[in-house]
């Protein structure tokens, strides 16, 4: 039995790399809207140093998950 791939990529290394891509990509798009946010509610420097490390916190989580599994699967 053959497995299926596309351009040499098992579906499991594809979906990990979707998900990799697609995560990263709206990470950078909620740091967007972030700033966004700041600028339009003229928040100041302080207030956007608050609205990013409180509404960034949340990415955290997949970024360190991102690096432990780096770290430890090499």
């Amino acid at each position: 039995m053959t497995t299926a791939t596309l351009f040499g990529y098992s579906e499991a290394e594809l979906a990990d790399l979707g998900l990799s891509v697609g995560v990263s990509a709206l990470i950078l798009f909620m740091l967007f809207i972030i700033g966004h946010m700041a600028w339009r509610s003229k928040a100041g420097r302080y207030g956007t140093a608050v609205l990013y490390f409180v509404l960034a916190l949340g990415m955290v989580g997949f970024v360190s998950k991102v690096v432990l599994q780096r770290v430890l699967l090499t």
